[in-house]
């Protein structure tokens, strides 16, 4: 009888240890398909898109880090993109569709630095970007305007083209 109860007082545990071992399943954010970490190089192009400094890259950046996360909403409409302080020191939420996977934003708020910003022509491609390291990763690319921003009038431009790859984890691709 010891040895019955024994027997099923092992069995009943473990049975609860392999049920509480069990990992609940984490749901994907609304706008996984376009959230990502981006190395991107910023150049001033005019009103047709066409580069207008001709130096690849503008203020002699490099690569810089760039954002897109989704919101505390999770809403499959809008995220947030957020240059870490790299470029402009900018950071906002923009209109996504996901179905397209373009965005944009319209005069909206900056939140890193007072001022508004305006991304057009916002665009992710899948598989488009060959990187340093020659593996193929996705691809970012959008203008972008800045209220507090003087120097396209300086310089004869009319916009930032941002354009890079997504973070691939190859040590050749930073």
């Amino acid at each position: 009888m010891k040895k019955i109860f024994l027997y099923t007082a092992v069995l009943i545990a473990s049975l609860l240890f392999v049920t509480s071992c069990e990992k609940e399943k984490i749901g994907n954010t609304a706008t996984e398909k376009m959230a990502g970490e981006w190395y991107v190089t910023v150049v001033g192009v005019d009103a047709n898109g066409k580069v207008v400094i001709e130096d690849a890259d503008l203020y002699g950046l490099g690569k810089i880090l760039l954002d897109t996360y989704n919101t505390s909403a999770n809403s499959a409409t809008e995220m947030w993109i957020n240059d870490n302080n790299n470029f402009w020191n900018f950071k906002t939420k923009m209109t996504v569709d996901l179905k397209t996977l373009t965005f944009q934003a319209t005069d909206v708020q900056n939140v890193a630095y007072d001022s508004k910003l305006t991304i057009t022509d916002g665009k992710i491609l899948y598989g488009a970007a060959t990187t340093p390291s020659g593996v193929r990763a996705d691809s970012i690319v959008f203008k972008v305007t800045f209220s507090d921003d003087t120097t396209p009038a300086d310089k004869g431009f009319a916009a930032y083209r941002v354009a890079g790859f997504r973070f691939t984890g190859f040590t050749k691709d930073n």
